[in-house]
């Protein structure tokens, strides 16, 4: 088990015990299906509008990367990160010759990898029992230092806000305050809440996407 140290390290150990009662499945990672994992993982991929490689922060138990060989032909190019080591151990093993950092990026030292693309599914999603402001604040904390390693943009989920009901260990998140902070980093970015999901993707980029 983690130390618990920072709002992510209280988010590790709970997808590591979701791990320990459902193994390598969506619900091991805490999604409540399949169907819907692989939806967020077609819209993370739809990120790249080109052959650009991928930087999964946050890959849990790899299954991003199952979905890229199962669709893209040629696959392209993958690097896995995690706070977890039991994930990333489970990684290393599943998927022998591709890269895994096990990192914690808020860390003094820490140096994320850049690539092309960043992708953070289900980061940000739950909260757990963090409060919102202090959940909030870790995320953009992240998000800033994502952003600057990123070559070319990051996407990452949030819950919506439009939800019949709000969870108390969910992070939901208005539309007007996560782009109020994304206008700090970029003026190029992009909201898709079309996928059917009771969340929304933010794309963010470096540059106009013509």
């Amino acid at each position: 088990m983690l130390e618990v140290t920072s709002p992510f390290h209280i988010l590790a150990g709970h997808y590591e015990n979701c791990f320990r009662r459902h193994g390598d499945t969506a619900r091991g990672v805490d999604w409540p299906d399949a169907e819907g994992a692989r939806v967020r993982y077609r819209v993370m991929a739809e990120l790249a509008r080109d052959d650009g490689d991928f930087l999964d922060f946050g890959c849990g138990a790899g299954h991003f990367l199952d979905y890229l060989q199962q669709t893209r032909t040629p696959c392209p190019g993958y690097r896995g990160l995690d706070i977890s080591p039991i994930f990333v151990d489970l990684c290393r093993s599943k998927y022998p010759g591709v890269v895994f950092d096990c990192m914690d990026v808020m860390a003094p030292d820490a140096v994320i990898p850049s690539e092309d693309y960043v992708i953070m599914n289900g980061v940000f999603t739950e909260k757990r029992e963090v409060p919102h402001e202090v959940f909030f604040d870790a995320m953009t904390a992240v998000l800033t230092k994502v952003f600057a390693a990123a070559k070319r943009g990051m996407a990452f989920n949030l819950m919506s806000k439009y939800v019949d009901w709000e969870r108390d260990d969910l992070f939901h998140v208005p539309y007007d305050n996560i782009i109020r902070f994304v206008m700090s980093l970029s003026r190029h970015h992009l909201i898709r809440a079309d996928y059917g999901l009771r969340e929304y993707t933010v794309y963010v980029y470096k540059s106009p996407q013509l």
